[in-house]
């Protein structure tokens, strides 16, 4: 009895393994799963030069010569200079030499010189203009209205400063004119004084009147 039923299951299970062939065989593949696209990389951020942060420094005039002109490079350094302490408008002019052959230069260092309330240096910085708006050198031409401008500037500025230092040389002399003439005064007043002081010796008897 076993025997028949074993043999009458092979060929169920012979056909169940068929169908299951089959239909592993008829699956259609699996397309694989695509990998993710790669994700782009930034370059690298280059920064952008900027405008030095000193104008009072070389390379300063040198960048802003090449990208705004020599003009605007020494309107830069003009306006720097004004707010310099004496100790760095010292070690500017001790930077800046002489000036050299160099007219931007040379005009720096009037600025410098215009800045340290000091009549002879105002006069220095006046002339060192006036050879800048009288240069006839190719880097001067574009700066030559401006330190004429500059030059003539520096000469108001000194009649204005003469005419101030005179009006008050004029009020000390005044004041001291003034002070001599109360000095006399008041040796006047004080021989005036002794004159008018009681004396203190015994009064003279008056002659005896005739027929006494």
């Amino acid at each position: 009895m076993f025997s028949s039923t074993a043999r009458s299951s092979r060929p169920l299970c012979a056909l169940a393994v068929s169908l299951l062939l089959a239909a592993c065989a008829s699956k259609p593949p699996v397309a694989p799963v695509p990998a993710p696209p790669p994700v782009p990389t930034m370059p690298p951020v280059v920064p952008v030069e900027a405008e030095p942060a000193t104008p009072a420094t070389q390379p300063a005039m040198e960048f802003i010569a090449s990208t705004a002109g020599p003009v605007a490079a020494v309107l830069a350094y003009a306006d720097k200079a004004r707010t310099l302490s004496p100790q760095e408008s010292s070690n500017e002019l001790a930077r800046l030499g002489d000036g050299g052959d160099s007219p931007m230069v040379q005009m720096q260092l009037a600025l410098v010189l215009a800045q340290t309330r000091n009549p002879n240096d105002l006069a220095k910085a006046q002339t060192l203009m006036q050879k800048v708006a009288a240069s006839t050198a190719e880097p001067a031409q574009p700066l030559r209205p401006l330190a004429r401008a500059f030059a003539n500037r520096y000469g108001e500025q000194r009649r204005v400063e003469d005419d101030r230092d005179r009006q008050a040389q004029q009020l000390r002399d005044a004041q001291k004119r003034i002070d001599q003439l109360t000095e006399r005064l008041e040796a006047l007043r004080a021989i005036e004084r002794s004159f008018a002081r009681p004396s203190n010796a015994a009064p003279v008897p008056a002659p005896p009147k005739a027929g006494q």
